[in-house]
Order: structure tokens, then sequence, then C-alpha cells
């Protein structure tokens, strides 16, 4: 990156949902893994604003349209709440401030889960865009959430670009983002 072509930065919301670890119970391992996983996956300049907030669904809520609308991420991934627990509300919450749903995270977050553990079906996570932001629920353990982002963070690059963000570059080392042909910029 020169001087003259200064790549806007990637503003990215992580939002780990837990009871336990938002009250201290436990320590937080979402952020940190999240934090990890885009350290090495992104070649762009990015910075993330993180979140560790209970499983009540205005709070989630809130949470996520301040990061939209108030800090202007452009992508966010929350971590938790996916299940079918009766405290687990984060794609109620997600839905809830959602303009569109892009149904094929939820289903593809799920195949990917399936070939490790046969309880994937009991996920629930949904992607969505709310304004410029992909909005995407990953599931809350460490190993799941890589596997997660390993098996569908190569289409996230161009629907940002398609929703107006930045042009996210990739360390291919890690993971390869795919764009058509005409939505390549030269390197």
């Amino acid at each position: 990156m020169t001087e003259t072509t200064q790549q806007e930065k990637l503003i990215i919301g992580l939002v780990s949902i837990s009871d336990r670890a938002s009250t201290g119970v436990y320590q937080d391992a979402g952020l940190p893994t999240l934090q990890d996983w885009f350290t090495q996956a992104l070649s762009s300049p990015w910075q993330a604003i993180t979140r560790l907030i209970p499983d009540e669904q205005p709070v989630i809520e809130a949470n996520l349209i301040e990061l939209v609308d108030d800090e202007g991420c452009h992508l966010i991934l929350t971590t938790g709440g996916t299940g079918p627990a009766l405290r687990d509300v984060t794609p109620e919450a997600t839905l809830a401030v959602a303009h569109k749903v892009l149904p094929g995270f939820g289903e593809q977050m799920r195949a990917v889960s399936l070939k490790y553990v046969p309880t994937a079906i009991l996920s629930r996570q949904v992607g969505v865009t709310r304004g410029k932001c992909l909005i995407i629920n990953l599931p809350g353990q460490p190993k799941a959430i890589k596997e997660t982002l390993d098996g569908i963070f190569a289409a996230v690059p161009y629907c940002i670009d398609l929703i107006g963000g930045p042009y996210i570059e990739t360390n291919t080392e890690v993971i390869t983002a795919f764009r058509p042909k005409s939505a390549q910029r030269p390197k």
C-alpha cells in the first residue's frame, strides 16, 4: 500500500454473547479467537471494536445497532447464543435489526459444522445485512469459530464489496477471498 493509494480501513465488530463470561464466571474465549483469526487472515488494514455482553435480546440488538449505525462497522461477527436453549436469542436479535437476510451463510455454517459434530443441526446461525454492514452469527466454541470462518470467509469480502464496504484483501496462506473476475482489483 502506497501513500497515494491508501485503503479504507475495515472496521469489524466482534461481539461475544455469554451470560457467564459477561459476568466474570469464566474467561471469554470467543473474542481472542476472533482477534487471532483476523490477525492471521487479513492483509488489508482493519480494526476491531469488541463487546462482551449477556444473552439478552434487547442488549444484543442495541449493541448491533450501535456498532453499525454509530461505530461504522462494515462487518460484525457474534459468537454464542445460537442454539436451542431458552436463553439463546442471538439469531432473533440479529434478525430484528436486519435489513436483508442472507440464508446462504446459515446454510453453509451448518454444513461446515456437520463435518465435525452431528449436533450442528441444532444451530440457528444467520447472516444478514444492516445498511453497509454484514452481520454473521458464529458458534461460541473457539474450535468451531475457526472451522466456521475457514468454511465461509471466502465469500465475505465480495459481499462487503456489494454492500458498499472497503475492498478486503486476505492472506492467501490462510484464506483466499473469492470474487468474480470482473470484481477483482489488479495487484
